[in-house]
């Protein structure tokens, strides 16, 4: 393919996904990555590394506040499409530092991206925009972001929806899971093998029907590509041309009706407990209520005895140094269900989901992942 695309923020979890799909499916010509942080500190996996040394892929770390630099070519030409996946993702940092690393970060190379009359811009937000609820959210459901990124995500959509001349479209995951998810379901994961070693039974705040819709990363690097490029290219779209903002969610299909699996709290509890042969329960609404108004010593407390019997399975599997870790910012402990409509992408484009449902082979799957790059202690697993 001719195409050469722009991927921000191309080092993190679905980042080098993304850029792997490109290149082992040969849909690019080239591939510019940029990232604040190094390929060799990044903890990638044997594959990704093959992937980061292929001859169509470019490296670049830099701070995108000078967009200018970032876009700019040898050859003088424009990219064809930019994926910006690049933003804060820790929970728990403070509102300015979102404003800068989201918000700011977007809407500058948003702009860039206008200025140089960009066929395509793909800004990744979150599905975290959406007002939590038992029902799924559609595409144009009521934004009311309930976590500090989310808010900073909605006040750059906004923003950027406003630059004249930008070909825009916006991508709403739900909770992403696979291969190298550090934030999504693996801190619960992480919490599961605490419990096993601890030999107690594992118990979440509220109930088992709190929505925790999610989506794998390999849909979501397809789903990149596919409202991005045409046919011809191996995407979905019949045209390049992008009238006005596109808006799509991406979500596996337990809420909408065509599947028998409901992805909730007590889905993701059944597979941990399968995988590590642990008893899972939940406080219930009383008991978390209570837990609610003291949201910030209970989350203390909760991370306080999840850390040290995790740190004491990692020296015992000779794991030196992983960026995974069983912490739990108190915004994810707060009863915001996230449940959302990933239809739409499928009726309009032609999309199809790989990985409708969540499976418990899905998530070994990522256990197993770690295991190999030598971030997750061998053998805690049944």
């Amino acid at each position: 393919m001719s195409l050469n695309v722009l991927v921000l923020g191309g080092v993190g979890f679905i980042g080098r996904n993304f850029v792997a799909y490109l290149i082992e499916n040969n849909l690019v010509n080239s591939v510019r990555v940029v990232d604040k942080v190094l390929p060799a500190t990044a903890y990638l996996s044997a594959e990704h590394k093959k992937i980061f040394a292929d001859s169509r892929v470019e490296f670049k770390q830099a701070n995108l506040v000078n967009a200018e630099k970032v876009f700019s070519r040898e050859d003088g030409k424009q990219f064809d499409i930019v994926f910006n996946l690049a933003a804060e993702t820790k929970y728990g940092q403070a509102e300015e530092v979102y404003d800068e690393k989201v918000y700011q970060l977007s809407v500058t190379v948003a702009k860039e991206a206008a200025k140089r009359k960009i066929r395509a811009f793909v800004e990744v937000s979150t599905g975290q925009v959406y007002e939590a609820g038992k029902k799924p959210s559609a595409e144009d459901g009521k934004i009311k972001p309930w976590t500090l990124i989310a808010k900073a995500k909605a006040k750059a959509e906004e923003e950027i929806t406003k630059i004249p001349g930008l070909n825009l479209i916006i991508i709403r995951p739900a909770i992403v899971y696979g291969p190298f998810d550090i934030l999504g379901i693996t801190p619960r994961l992480i919490i599961g093998a605490v419990y096993s070693h601890l030999k107690e039974e594992m118990k979440f705040l509220w109930t088992k029907d709190l929505k925790i819709n999610t989506v794998h990363v390999a849909d979501v690097v397809r789903a990149l590509w596919h409202v991005s490029a045409t046919v011809e290219e191996k995407g979905g779209r019949v045209s390049p041309d992008i009238a006005s903002p596109e808006i799509y969610n991406l979500a596996d299909k337990g809420d909408t009706g065509n599947q028998s699996l409901t992805i909730d709290q007590g889905t993701v509890n059944t597979f941990i407990e399968k995988i590590f042969n642990i008893s899972t329960g939940f406080q219930g609404t009383v008991v978390s209520q209570f837990a609610k108004l003291n949201l910030e010593s209970i989350t203390e407390d909760v991370n306080e005895k999840h850390l040290q019997p995790w740190s004491e399975l990692c020296k015992a599997g000779e794991i030196a140094n992983t960026p995974l870790t069983p912490y739990l910012d108190r915004e994810l402990l707060k009863d915001n269900a996230l449940s959302i409509d990933g239809s739409k992408i499928e009726k309009t484009l032609n999309f199809k989901y790989i990985h409708p449902e969540m499976t418990e082979a899905l998530v070994r799957q990522v256990i197993d992942e770690f295991v190999q790059a030598k971030i997750w202690p061998a053998g805690t697993t049944k």
